[in-house]
């Protein structure tokens, strides 16, 4: 996956959007990680993973991926504010189904949260793409829904969203 190409989208609409609301990204920690994790509860609600009681299926695959790089938007921002891009994410070997994979997931925002540092950061997105693989996600997949989101939230700020 090209993180260079996505971190660098997300800086260009982290400034839009600092810049149309007159925001400090300093400021916005703990926004983001609260946006981050609703946009968590939203995708884990569309794959229905945890619904025991539930015989509807899953949403489509379509709806769950744009819930997905909504996610992806915010952890690579909060990399952004952090000092944090990488390029290359190391992706955690977690043992489990998708429901044990969204809650490692919300531990891991937590302690990111806690504890901002690199090693941190580094499991919060490793976490984020296993379980984007265990979705059945190709990178290619999440590169273009990324893109094609980015766009989407350009637009929505220009229409004052």
């Amino acid at each position: 996956m090209n993180w260079e190409q996505l971190f660098q989208m997300q800086r260009q609409l982290d400034t839009y959007i600092q810049n149309n609301h007159q925001l400090v990204a300093n400021e916005l920690f703990d926004r983001k990680v609260l946006a981050l994790l609703v946009e968590i509860g939203e995708l884990a609600n569309e794959t229905r993973c945890f619904k025991f009681w539930s015989k509807k299926a899953a949403s489509e695959e379509n709806v769950i991926l744009e819930e997905y790089v909504d996610g992806l938007h915010f952890i690579l921002s909060l990399g952004i504010d952090q000092g944090l891009e990488m390029d290359v994410v190391t992706i955690s070997s977690i043992d489990g189904d998708t429901t044990s994979l969204f809650l490692e997931l919300y531990q891991s925002v937590q302690t990111f949260r806690a504890e901002t540092n690199e090693a941190n950061y580094r499991y919060l997105f490793g976490v984020f793409i296993c379980l984007g693989q265990a979705l059945g996600f190709s990178e290619n997949a999440i590169m273009q829904a990324y893109i094609d989101k980015n766009e989407v939230n350009f637009e929505r700020q220009d229409q004052n969203y």
